[in-house]
């Protein structure tokens, strides 16, 4: 398959907005409920905003763009800093699922209500796109593999003697989530619990 093909470089350019949109509140939706529980690490580094400079990871922007799995620059973040250090944990690492979420049913409503109004073939391509990219990395996060939302919300929930474990042995089980994405096995583990999702908002 031609990645380059004028057919895919189109499909690209409606990819854009929904991406650098999805990136960049997903992060700043971490750094803000840190914020609000007590950290202001990633205030005070800049990333607070949705800005997507602060945000966008040129590598990981270019994967979501060419395979859609991808990344954007973490949140700096200090557990210690928050009252309930698991509680903390846990609503940071939801945060930025739930508002790939909020995203996408704002994407769906647009797509649904406002795009028949206009009726233009783009605008219904880019806010498709907005749906499937969101619903895509919200799942995506919650897989519970390191460093993905997912495994620090898990490690929250382990008792503190198993979730010290957990993170010592976080930098080996990234090699798991290498294998699903060179295998490909991550699609075939992300699609079926998609499609619910996409078959309610489009």
């Amino acid at each position: 398959m031609n990645l380059f093909s004028s057919q895919n470089l189109i499909q690209m350019l409606y990819m854009l907005i929904p991406i650098i949109l999805a990136l960049s509140v997903h992060e700043f939706a971490h750094a803000f409920v840190a914020d609000k529980m007590g950290d202001p690490t990633a205030r005070i580094s800049g990333r607070m905003t949705m800005d997507p400079t602060s945000h966008v990871d040129i590598l990981g922007f270019l994967a979501l763009l060419f395979f859609g799995f991808g990344w954007a620059k973490p949140v700096p973040i200090n557990p210690m800093n928050f009252k309930k250090r698991k509680l903390g944990m846990i609503l940071v690492s939801l945060a930025g699922p739930l508002s790939n979420l909020i995203l996408a049913i704002i994407f769906s409503i647009l797509y649904k209500f406002v795009a028949p109004i206009f009726d233009i073939l783009a605008l219904y391509y880019i806010l498709q796109y907005g749906v499937i990219i969101n619903i895509s990395l919200m799942i995506f996060n919650l897989i519970p593999v390191p460093p993905l939302d997912g495994s620090k919300i898990l490690a929250s929930l382990l008792p503190y003697k198993y979730e010290a474990k957990f993170y010592e042995y976080e930098r080996y089980l990234y090699i798991i989530l290498i294998v699903l994405l060179v295998t490909g096995v991550i699609g075939i583990i992300l699609s079926p619990i998609m499609m619910p999702f996409l078959n309610i908002l489009l």
